[in-house]
């Protein structure tokens, strides 16, 4: 494979950040989601309220993580 030149190898470069920004906001949206949820769950446990803590933490948890990655796009 021949070396690349210097406009290639800046878009390689600029599709490596871009599919480390990319994957990490998913990331992020995954942890938010669970931390969420998990919440709920123990609260739910912990109050004696069995659904309906983990469901209104879950639809926090959404809203937190679709916050969290459309900040980064504003």
């Amino acid at each position: 494979m021949p070396p690349l030149n210097q406009s290639e190898e800046e878009e390689v470069r600029k599709a490596s950040r871009n599919w480390m920004k990319y994957s990490g906001m998913a990331v992020q949206m995954i942890g938010v989601l669970l931390a969420f949820v998990f919440a709920g769950k123990y609260l739910d446990e912990w109050l004696g309220t069995d659904p309906w803590l983990t469901l209104v933490m879950s639809l926090l948890g959404i809203g937190s993580a679709l916050y969290v990655s459309l900040k980064d796009f504003i």
